[in-house]
């Protein structure tokens, strides 16, 4: 899969790839900015900012006038906020690529950002906010990323809290803009059935008068190394939610690719070692599974479960027993294993790349975030040419005590304990 970019003339990025045999056609707005860069008071404010673009711009001034808009040409559209970006699309038939474009663009570019619908969406947002609180599926992410980050913005929830909310203002959604939504800080992506000479017309057109601007850095985080942390939050339910991780690497980090190989073995799919050993030997969670996330200068690689509430104990034992042997070399991993990862990670990222706007996430974000861009054929290169060295070499940096941090949710009152639990299993 090729791709074209192409920087114009203020600094902004354009992506395009062109998929000659699809019907369809994504425009996605990449904005290098998400919650870790927001100072204490204005916390949520990405995230409510990003409510905001579809409330009414200048060419469709109401959240109705939206929605026709996309209606009209059987569209869709949505936009998202991590801790590093914001990222808006917009997804239609190929041939509405212009209208595409002048829809997204207005939304993005020129909020109006009403005072009644400013009010209107603070009593939206703060109901996601309970709501989010209320489900201990979502909410146990929120309590693992406060503990493992604590003190610094990444810490903090993507959509703020209730007294951050309350207290943003329209001024403060005009500052953030300025100061974050400009060429330099931003990446086009476009894939489909386009004419890539016509897509650079169209950026030129809606982009180009918009200033270049400087990229602000966020405050970096520092692993204090203190050892084993946990972090408990009662709440009487039937079933308990945990999520055990370790610090992991960056975005560019030379490992990340062993990293996530790893990372498939121990806990992605149904022949993976913790589903194994949890689920189908022991029948201790119906819900097991690891997963890696990456920021510009730190990582985490982490281990969810579901688990009814007498359980726990044995199913921490189990993650660190497996997280422990691989590095230890008890449990060492197989060549067969290793093949059996990198198909796993070829094939899922292959699926997903039939979908136009997961076309523009795997080019949006690289153009983001790495000082290169790799096609997908690159990238499977790169998967292809770990080695069991590299997996047992990654394992023994990552998984040791140093680096490990554990939150709970459940009917559980005793943090001692479980901080006892997880250091006893050194």
């Amino acid at each position: 899969m090729d791709y074209k970019l192409t920087t114009l003339k203020n600094g902004l990025r354009v992506i395009t790839v062109n998929l000659p045999n699809l019907e369809s056609a994504a425009v996605t707005l990449w904005v290098g900015v998400g919650s870790r860069f927001e100072e204490d008071k204005v916390a949520g404010v990405s995230h409510f900012l990003e409510h905001m673009v579809f409330k009414g711009s200048k060419k469709f001034p109401t959240a109705r006038a939206v929605s026709l808009a996309v209606d009209s040409i059987g569209a869709e559209n949505n936009a998202g906020t991590s801790h590093e970006l914001t990222d808006f699309y917009i997804k239609s038939q190929a041939y509405q690529i212009e209208r595409s474009f002048e829809i997204l663009t207005d939304i993005v570019l020129n909020p109006l950002l009403k005072l009644p619908d400013i009010k209107r969406e603070k009593g939206v947002i703060l109901e996601e906010i309970s709501m989010h609180k209320d489900n201990p599926m979502e909410r146990i992410g929120d309590i693992f990323v406060n503990l493992t980050f604590a003190g610094n913005s990444l810490g903090r929830d993507v959509t703020g809290s209730m007294d951050s909310v309350r207290g943003i203002t329209k001024a403060d959604f005009e500052n953030y803009r300025k100061k974050h939504y400009h060429a330099k800080n931003l990446v086009l992506t476009v894939s489909g059935n386009i004419d890539e000479n016509k897509i650079l017309h169209l950026a030129d057109d809606y982009f180009g008068e918009l200033e270049s601007g400087t990229k602000e850095e966020a405050k970096t985080f520092t692993q204090d190394g203190g050892g084993p942390k946990v972090k408990l939050e009662y709440k009487d339910t039937e079933q308990a939610h945990l999520i055990l991780g370790f610090y992991g690497y960056n975005r560019t980090h030379k490992d990340r690719f062993a990293e996530g190989l790893l990372s498939v073995i121990l806990g992605k799919g149904m022949s993976s070692r913790l589903f194994t050993e949890i689920r189908e030997k022991r029948g201790l969670a119906y819900a097991v599974g690891s997963s890696i996330s990456r920021f510009v200068d730190t990582g985490v690689f982490g281990t969810y479960a579901g688990i009814n509430p007498k359980n726990i104990t044995k199913v921490i034992k189990v993650i660190l027993n497996q997280s422990y042997g691989i590095a230890s070399g008890k449990y060492p991993i197989r060549e067969k294993e290793l093949r059996k990862a990198k198909e796993f990670v070829k094939g899922r990222t292959a699926l997903s790349l039939e979908d136009t706007t997961e076309v523009n996430e795997f080019f949006g974000q690289r153009a983001l975030f790495l000082p290169e861009i790799d096609t997908p054929e690159e990238f499977f290169k790169k998967v292809d040419g770990v080695r069991l060295e590299d997996l047992e070499r990654v394992a023994k940096d990552i998984f040791v005590p140093e680096k490990l941090n554990l939150a709970v949710i459940g009917p559980y009152k005793d943090e001692n304990k479980f901080h006892k639990l997880i250091s006893t299993q050194i």
